[in-house]
């Protein structure tokens, strides 16, 4: 642990979330956007669906931690929803269990951060500030998977349809407990170009589906009614004050702060 503390972003979820610093990729985008006022925590695991991920809930998010997580954005759902294997072998989880994975990740956070959705005494020392935001389904361009199909696999099957019907539940569940979305597989679709520019293999994000992803997690932190506000702009700056040591302004006599400088950014996040 090094420090100062900062908030604590992590990111949980299957491949979209491991590679989300590859190829320009989300995580990375949050890390930059965040960089001096929250530490964007990756874990993701590759090829995971929503039953590993049960699987592991007390080790990644132990309820005895000495400090918990301000956010919690997690995505399970395109492995899911892949087609089931005639031998019974491999990631697909039935749609109606699916959903209620989803719940009890959720409910598992949300009582072990959130004191007033589980009033139990054994609860009532954690933080109840940790928010969460699930990432739906995104679509997948299917022309390119099965081009990419590899001879290491048997049997895959990966449709825009199921991966419709994963996400619209995903959605479904958030609005019945009341938790912020990013519905990806309406968001992605909106780009006319998106069947050929959001994808490195039909299935994972390029840097532009990257983008996308990006763009609608600021969009739910600058809306979202919480306090404290996790805009990233809301957010104070470590080390921002000014300083004598900063470049020397063009009078001779002051300095340049450049703690909030955005330039080097290719897109002008809000």
């Amino acid at each position: 642990m090094v420090g100062p503390k900062r908030p604590q972003f992590v990111l949980f979820g299957s491949s979209i979330v491991q590679l989300s610093f590859s190829n320009g990729g989300w995580g990375a985008i949050l890390a930059d956007v965040y960089s001096r006022k929250a530490d964007i925590v990756l874990r993701g695991y590759y090829g995971w669906n929503s039953r590993r991920a049960l699987q592991v809930l007390d080790e990644v998010f132990p309820k005895d931690a000495a400090s918990q997580p301000s956010l919690v954005i997690i995505y399970f759902g395109g492995n899911d929803s892949m087609g089931p294997h005639s031998s019974g072998l491999g990631p697909h989880v039935p749609l109606p269990e699916y959903k209620e994975n989803m719940r009890k990740i959720a409910l598992h956070i949300k009582v072990m951060f959130d004191v007033h959705a589980n009033p139990l005494s054994e609860y009532q020392s954690l933080s109840d500030t940790t928010r969460i935001i699930f990432l739906s389904c995104p679509p997948v361009n299917e022309a390119k998977v099965r081009e990419n199909t590899s001879k290491y696999f048997s049997e895959l099957v990966r449709t825009n349809e199921l991966c419709r019907s994963y996400s619209e539940a995903c959605v479904e569940l958030c609005e019945e407990m009341g938790l912020k979305v990013v519905d990806l597989w309406t968001a992605m679709q909106r780009r006319d170009d998106w069947l050929t520019a959001c994808f490195t293999d039909g299935v994972h994000l390029s840097a532009e589906g990257s983008k996308v992803v990006a763009e609608e997690i600021l969009k739910v932190l600058k809306e979202a009614e919480w306090e404290p506000c996790f805009h990233w702009k809301s957010m104070p700056t470590e080390y921002g004050e000014n300083s004598p040591y900063d470049l020397v302004a063009a009078d001779g006599k002051t300095t340049i702060n450049p703690s909030e400088w955005t330039f080097h950014r290719e897109i002008q996040w809000d």
